[in-house]
């Protein structure tokens, strides 16, 4: 489906198109977590003016879960990915990658429809997510979920 084929079908007709751009250094910023374990996470934001995916910030290897979280908007929608470090039940030292859609109750109807339209296309740029959370409140992303989900593999 071409841009202005998408954009015509979708409920508020046309304006932002379902097919978002996902730049060169968005996927790289993915390719530096996940290959070179530059950053802790990656935030992304779709740009309604350029109407593309990008980055909006990295965390720092050292950085907390905390911070991560810290860092995603309360009235916006976001993508972000996290390399979780864990210890395994079996006692290994293992790492996992989450693929985390974020629309809060609080986001504009508009910016909650964007952000669920595009959705798969963006998650399916990034080879190499382990697993994927959508999340409308912070206790849908607590630390413990993503442990759990990380030590069942």
């Amino acid at each position: 489906m071409d841009k202005v084929t998408a954009a015509a079908a979708l409920p508020w007709g046309g304006g932002s198109p379902a097919w978002i751009d996902v730049p060169e250094r968005s996927k790289s910023a993915f390719m530096e977590l996940k290959r070179r374990k530059v950053h802790r996470y990656v935030i992304f934001k779709i740009d309604d003016r350029t109407e593309e995916i990008v980055v909006e910030k990295t965390g720092a290897p050292g950085e907390s879960y905390d911070d991560f979280t810290a860092s995603l908007p309360a009235d916006d929608c976001r993508y972000a990915v996290y390399d979780l470090d864990f210890v395994s039940d079996d006692n290994c030292r293992k790492s996992k990658i989450f693929f985390i859609s974020w629309s809060p109750s609080d986001s504009r109807i508009r910016a909650k429809t964007i952000y669920a339209v595009s959705r798969n296309q963006f998650r399916h740029e990034l080879d190499g997510v382990h697993f994927e959370i959508q999340a409308t409140d912070p206790d849908d992303m607590d630390l413990e979920v993503l442990r759990g989900r990380a030590n069942r593999t």
